[in-house]
Formats: C-alpha cells, structure tokens, sequence
C-alpha cells in the first residue's frame, strides 16, 4: 500500500525553525517528483517546494531563501528557517510520477494527512 506520512509539524515563535519530514512507503519514491504544498484555513492549497529525481529544485516565492526541501531514500524533508506568521497552514507531502506545472496541485496523485505548522508573532 503507498503511503506518505508528515511528521514535524508545531506551534514556534515568528523567527523559529521547524523540519518536516515525509515517510514514503510501497514505493520508490527516488523515481518521483516529490513536494510540499500548504493550505491556511479559507485559501487555496499552494505549492511550496518540489524535488524532482534528479534534485532540482523550486520553490514559491515567499519561501525562498528561508526553506529548503531535501530527501534522501524514502524520506522527504522541509526545512523551514525565519518562519513567520503567514507560513501558518496544514502542510501536506504530495508525489507523482510526472507534472506538467509543479506548483499545480491536480498534478499530485499522492498526497500525505499532513502535519500543521503554527507560527505566532
């Protein structure tokens, strides 16, 4: 059975750090684009960071420079420095073999429970 599992996920001060993880199970996750996206209470699910299987990265705008999405086998990680109060969200690991737009949540057959991130002023 696939699976993703988030873990990490808190309630820090505006300025803490927090790293997310993803367990990925039944499945090479090496072979797949591998992302974070968010979702705060009354918005849209956005896209945050992706890895790809060679280790490209991209991030959104608002987060570059502050996290950094790594993986190594079959786990995925989100490091999140400088947090601030508009990280606030549901964080959620997502998979796919192929995206055409990586951002684009449609594009992610796999999707985690999440983990929720809480950051206070």
């Amino acid at each position: 059975q696939v699976q993703l599992v988030e873990s990490g996920g808190g309630s820090v001060q505006a300025g803490g750090s927090l790293r997310l993880s993803c367990a990925a199970s039944g499945y090479t996750s090496s072979s797949y684009y591998m992302a974070w996206f968010r979702q705060a209470p009354g918005k849209e699910r956005e896209g945050v960071a992706v890895i790809d299987r060679h280790g490209s990265t991209w991030y959104t705008d608002s987060v570059r420079g502050r996290f950094t999405i790594s993986k190594d086998w079959n786990t995925l990680y989100l490091r999140m420095n400088s947090l601030k109060p508009e990280d606030t969200g549901m964080y959620y690991c997502a998979a796919a073999l192929w995206v055409g737009s990586v951002f684009q949540p449609a594009e992610y057959k796999l999707w985690g429970q999440g983990t929720q991130v809480s950051v206070s002023s």
